[in-house]
């Protein structure tokens, strides 16, 4: 079962999940939290019947070296994954730059994967001290404060994704961002919640200029997906 990389699904082609670069993304099953706003639920548990042969993805992969630079592992929860260190090696040998969507819910995978990416889009829930009221996980906080250290002291490119769920209220918000700034994080993007239908759910904090202002000074850059 080491060996065994159990995949969701695939995008073959996008110009938004690796920065400045076409990719692809491959959705890995398995993740050990419950965020309330999972926008991947379906991913949560692994589910071998329903995994996509790791071969046929390579072989689709290799059709579409001339067209993309980066293949980008997301979830789920890559890092949950055993054989994750042996897909990325896969992926490398073809040429491939590699991105790793995490949450850093695994520590000791992330402390093996790190030298293996060329970039990492790190998704950061709530403050740390709070982070079991969004994945519903006891110490899910200090897990993520411990593998984001760990990114950050790193040589690996990285930026910091929060997804403005309805309960990161403007002034918690603020104190997240105070928080990662003297972490040392440079660089953060916002992303927008979904409701179950799919839906961009606004949040107050992309209409108040002021506050948006406030935001950039923290960071050298600051995006708004």
């Amino acid at each position: 079962m080491d060996n065994t990389l159990f995949v969701g699904g695939i995008v073959p082609m996008t110009t938004v999940d690796y920065p400045d670069h076409i990719s692809a993304v491959i959705f890995l099953q398995g993740c050990p939290w419950r965020c309330v706003y999972c926008h991947n639920p379906h991913l949560q548990s692994i589910l071998p019947t329903e995994s996509l042969p790791w071969e046929d993805i390579l072989e689709l992969l290799k059709e579409r070296i001339c067209f993309i630079e980066a293949v980008v592992l997301s979830g789920g929860e890559p890092l949950a994954q055993n054989a994750l260190p042996m897909a990325i090696a896969d992926l490398k040998r073809m040429g491939y730059l590699i991105g790793l969507h995490t949450a850093g819910s695994v520590p000791s995978m992330l402390a093996r994967v790190i030298p293996l990416v060329n970039w990492i889009g790190f998704d950061v829930k709530h403050l740390f001290s709070e982070y079991h009221l969004i994945t519903g996980v006891k110490n899910s906080g200090e897990i993520a404060r411990k593998s984001l250290e760990m990114v950050i002291s790193s040589n690996v490119d990285f930026e910091v994704r929060i997804t403005l769920h309805s309960s990161l209220e403007t002034p918690l918000l603020m104190d997240l961002f105070r928080e990662l700034a003297d972490m040392g994080v440079k660089i953060i993007a916002l992303q927008k919640c979904r409701d179950k239908n799919e839906f961009a759910v606004e949040h107050p904090i992309f209409s108040d200029r002021l506050v948006l202002e406030d935001v950039s000074k923290y960071f050298d850059n600051f995006y708004i997906r």
